[in-house]
């Protein structure tokens, strides 16, 4: 594995699971709830880990953990709040992102995305060929997209796919389409607690 001795993982938890009915980093996959069962993973691979939520989020999850709360200049922005908070807090530093709803991650799968990234790229992410479209919350975000990124939201622009898309960020094609699978409302939840094995 090469070295990523500035890249921090960041579990990005921030949203409102409207359409789940609870919130969704705390549905339990693995034996655990799904942030901590990342927290573990991406601790595995990186240097450290953070746990990206907003306020309300941050009173419900274990203080044992490192977190960054959404900014209140980026709160209520979705994904792109937890990132530019993230760039915010600690400068200079690479971030590898994933979101709390796909419940098909493995140490593997993100091991083999670390060793597809190049560095020398602006952002790499999982790449959806079915639907054409990068997965913002499957990806790794130089800490060059800061500035561009910050420009997008000053814009009124909120969307880390458009930022990926227009930077034509590097494409990583998972072996199995099924890690891209998001788990959004509780009928699925239950599908698929019933019938995963790991």
């Amino acid at each position: 594995m090469q070295s990523f001795s500035k890249t921090y993982g960041l579990i990005v938890c921030g949203g409102q699971s409207s359409r789940m009915g609870r919130d969704k980093s705390m549905l339990n996959y693995h034996g655990q709830p799904q942030v901590y069962y990342l927290y573990t993973l991406l601790g595995t691979l990186c240097d450290e880990v953070f746990i990206s939520c907003n306020a309300e989020q941050a009173k419900s999850i274990n203080k044992i953990y490192n977190l960054i709360v959404d900014s209140p200049v980026y709160a209520g922005k979705g994904p792109m709040a937890g990132l530019l908070s993230a760039f915010d807090r600690l400068p200079g530093t690479d971030w590898l992102v994933t979101g709390c709803d796909y419940p098909f991650i493995t140490r593997k799968v993100v091991n083999d995305f670390i060793k597809e990234i190049n560095k020398l790229d602006i952002a790499a992410a999982f790449y959806n060929t079915k639907e054409n479209i990068y997965d913002p919350l499957l990806a790794w975000y130089s800490y060059t997209a800061m500035d561009e990124i910050k420009k997008m939201f000053a814009r009124e622009e909120y969307s880390l796919q458009s930022f990926l898309k227009k930077k034509k960020a590097a494409k990583y094609y998972p072996e199995d389409e099924i890690i891209l699978k998001s788990i959004d409302t509780l009928e699925e939840y239950k599908k698929i607690k019933s019938s995963i094995c790991f």
